[in-house]
């Protein structure tokens, strides 16, 4: 078979608004190797090579070449967490931090959640309009994050604003210098988190910084600079891919009306639907791995200094694994889908995320028996990096 032309730049503005059409020819043959300003890069994009990518830790690190001393290094510069190390420092670290994200840690915030998610969309039901991302997606996972930490409610704002303008820094070329505005927010982060850690080893409380901070193991625990790393993850992380979502499925359901027919004739089906909003424009669309050596990946020679890009949005879309792929079915079984990684990597928020998705989508459903697109035509903004690809706005009509 005649390879395809592919094009691949995340950092285009046309690129990150709709990546997918670019996808099948990444699809049609085997990992593509391209040389971009500071780094080869290889893009792997089948669903069979992804899952061997993620899986494979021994081969692949998470852990990628430093920057240039000339280049702003950051607050957390020397710090590791789950996201960004191998074992067995990622061993410990998950061991450490995975207690306080049980099944039954996560179904004690079922009822928070739920009164958070009435009293947002009660509020945008009293005005008469309702943005999903406005009124809903930005504001609840920021705020359960923020509870979850222990943190009041009049910084649910800020960190808001902290996690977007961090975020935003994904559209800044490699080699290129963060925005100031990143830089800014950093910084006002690791502050902020900094002197809320050292206040709560001095008076622990019910949140997690006080049970991360007390987190220990056979004598071994978080150091100072990997629960401050480790925080500020679940701010970025564990906001802003529950955030898109919400979003990027609820502009699924609402472009699919047969689909939302069913799932509102069959509410058992939200589960099924969470799932295929994740394979079918999931909040992640690409993770990096960094090659210990030089590795082959069906058959493709990756040199070691290489950026492996695993397009994870791709493999979600492959037709080897998944039958008429480009269909959102809200029914599909199985879907093994990868939004949520593979392997050793494997999200650790992920139920808190699957648990956030169902309470805003059973009560945005039930309080708005004829949510629609309010312009089913209007060009859609999307915000942020081509890696976390989220919906700027998405007005809705509720009458």
């Amino acid at each position: 078979m005649t390879e395809q032309a592919y094009y691949f730049n995340p950092w285009d503005p046309e690129f990150r608004a709709d990546p997918y059409p670019h996808y099948p020819a990444l699809l049609a043959g085997p990992p593509r190797v391209t040389i971009l300003p500071g780094a080869p890069f290889a893009l792997v994009a089948r669903y069979r090579d992804a899952v061997a990518v993620l899986r494979d830790h021994e081969r692949f690190s998470s852990i990628g070449p430093p920057p240039p001393p000339d280049q702003y290094q950051g607050p957390f510069a020397d710090s590791k967490n789950v996201l960004n190390s191998d074992p067995p420092d990622h061993t410990r670290l998950r061991r450490l931090v995975s207690r306080d994200f049980t099944p039954r840690r996560i179904r004690e915030l079922e009822p928070r959640i739920a009164e958070i998610a009435r009293e947002l969309i009660g509020t945008a039901a009293a005005r008469g309009e309702f943005d999903v991302m406005a009124d809903l997606a930005n504001i609840l996972p920021v705020m359960v994050i923020a509870e979850i930490l222990g943190v009041p409610a009049e910084r649910y704002a800020m960190f808001k604003d902290w996690s977007d303008r961090i975020i935003g820094a994904g559209t800044t070329p490699p080699g290129a210098p963060p925005p100031a505005e990143a830089v800014d927010a950093l910084e006002a982060m690791a502050d902020y988190f900094g002197a809320e850690i050292e206040r709560r080893r001095r008076k622990p409380g019910a949140d997690l910084v006080s049970a991360l901070v007390a987190a220990h193991d056979d004598s071994d625990a978080l150091t100072a600079g990997e629960l401050l790393s480790f925080v500020s993850l679940l701010l970025i992380a564990g906001n802003e891919t529950t955030t898109n979502l919400i979003g990027n499925g609820s502009l699924a359901l609402m472009r699919n009306p047969a689909q939302l027919v069913m799932l509102r004739r069959e509410p058992a089906l939200l589960g099924s639907a969470i799932e295929e909003m994740l394979r079918y424009d999931g909040p992640v669309q690409s993770t990096a791995r960094f090659p210990k050596q030089g590795v082959e990946v069906d058959g493709i020679e990756i040199p070691p200094g290489s950026i492996v890009v695993v397009v994870i949005a791709a493999a979600n879309r492959d037709p080897a694994k998944f039958s008429d792929p480009e269909r959102f079915d809200i029914t599909r079984d199985p879907n093994d889908h990868l939004a949520f990684g593979e392997g050793i990597h494997f999200c650790l928020g992920a139920p808190l995320a699957r648990m956030e998705a169902r309470i805003a989508f059973s009560t945005m459903l039930e309080r708005f028996p004829r949510l629609r697109l309010r312009d089913p035509g209007a060009k859609l903004v999307y915000k942020g990096s081509y890696f976390l690809r989220g919906l700027a706005a998405l007005p809705m009509a509720i009458e």
